[in-house]
C-alpha cells in the first residue's frame, strides 16, 4: 500500500481538538449520529463550496464521549481548491464549525505523511478524583469520580507489569483480523495539586477500549479491591476478563500524537501496516 497522493491533489494536515461529550465518537456512522469526522467534513465542504465530500483520515479514532486536545488528521484536496482557500481556510472553519470542535492548524503535509500510519506514539490522559465530595462541577465533563480513596503508589506499582510490548487481548475489545499486540511506553499516575489523579498512557498504538480497561484495572488496585499483581496476571492470561471494568469515557483525553522526522514518515507508515506478532509466537502471514 502506498501513501503517494493522487495526481492533482495535495495532502493537508489538520491539528484539532474537541469536547467529546455530545459526539458519537470520531468516525462517521451509517445511522447519521453526530460525529467529529462528520462535522469537520461538512464544514470543509461548505467553506470550500465543494460538491464533493473529502474524507478525513485520523491518527486515533476516539469513542463516544472521549475528548481530544492534540488530535491529528489529514485530507487530500484538489490542488486548485487548496490554492484558492489555503490562506482563509482556518478562519472560515472557525466560523462554520460548532463550538465543541476546533481546527487549530491546516498545512500542506510533508511527503509520505499519513496521520494514522505515520504516527509513532499516541499519548492519552485519564483524570479521576477520589474526593469524597465528588467532582468540581466545572470539571464534571472531564474527570471521573471514584467513590473510594485511591492509593497512587499501589497503582503505579501495578502498572509496571503492563509496560512494554505485550499482547493486550485481556484489555481490548477484539476486532476481527486485528492484532492486539501493542507497545505500552508509559503508564504512570500523578496526583495534581488540586487532588485529581491523572494517568499518562502512551503507546505506539491502542486497540479498542485498551486505555479505559487499563485504567479500570488499576483503579481496582488503588481502592484495595484487587492486589497489586492482579493487572499483570490478567495480562498474562491473554483473554478478556469480565472483572476488568471499562471506565466511563468522559475522563479520557487524547493529548498528543507523535511523528518521526519527515524523512522517516513513509517508512514508518509502511512498518505500521505490518501485522505484528510477539517473539516466539505462532503464526505466519
Amino acid at each position: 500500500m502506498s501513501d503517494d497522493v493522487q495526481d492533482g491533489f495535495v495532502r493537508v494536515r489538520l491539528d484539532l481538538s474537541y469536547d467529546g461529550r455530545d459526539f458519537s465518537g470520531w468516525a462517521k456512522q451509517a445511522q447519521g449520529q453526530r460525529t467529529v469526522q462528520g462535522e469537520i467534513e461538512d464544514a470543509l465542504r461548505t467553506v470550500t463550496r465543494s460538491k464533493e465530500t473529502y474524507e478525513l483520515t485520523v491518527a486515533g479514532r476516539t469513542d463516544a464521549g472521549v475528548h481530544a486536545r492534540g488530535q491529528v488528521a489529514h485530507v487530500d484536496l484538489p490542488v486548485e481548491l487548496w490554492e484558492e482557500h489555503r490562506d482563509k481556510l482556518l478562519r472560515r472553519l472557525a466560523g462554520r464549525l460548532p463550538h465543541d470542535v476546533r481546527v487549530w492548524k491546516v498545512a500542506e503535509a510533508p511527503a509520505g505523511f499519513n496521520a494514522r500510519f505515520s504516527a509513532i506514539w499516541r499519548r492519552y490522559a485519564y483524570r479521576v478524583t477520589d474526593n469524597p465530595g465528588g467532582v468540581d462541577p466545572l470539571l464534571r465533563g472531564h474527570v471521573l469520580w471514584h467513590d473510594w480513596a485511591l492509593d497512587m503508589d499501589a497503582m503505579n506499582e501495578a502498572a509496571t507489569a503492563l509496560v512494554g510490548e505485550h499482547d493486550f487481548a485481556a484489555y481490548c475489545k477484539k476486532r476481527e483480523g486485528a492484532t492486539t499486540i501493542r507497545t505500552l511506553q508509559v503508564l504512570r499516575w500523578e496526583r495534581r495539586d488540586d487532588g485529581i489523579l491523572e494517568a499518562t498512557v502512551k503507546a505506539d498504538a491502542f486497540c479498542h477500549n485498551m486505555v479505559r480497561s487499563l485504567v479500570g484495572a488499576l483503579l481496582f488496585v488503588g481502592d484495595g479491591h484487587r492486589p497489586v499483581d492482579w493487572p499483570g496476571k490478567v495480562l498474562a492470561a491473554g483473554v478478556r476478563d469480565s472483572a476488568v471494568h471499562v471506565v466511563r469515557p468522559h475522563g479520557l483525553t487524547l493529548e498528543e500524537v507523535g511523528y518521526p522526522e519527515d524523512a522517516l514518515l513513509a517508512a514508518r507508515s509502511r512498518e505500521a501496516r505490518n501485522k505484528r506478532s510477539l517473539p516466539g509466537s505462532a503464526g505466519c502471514c
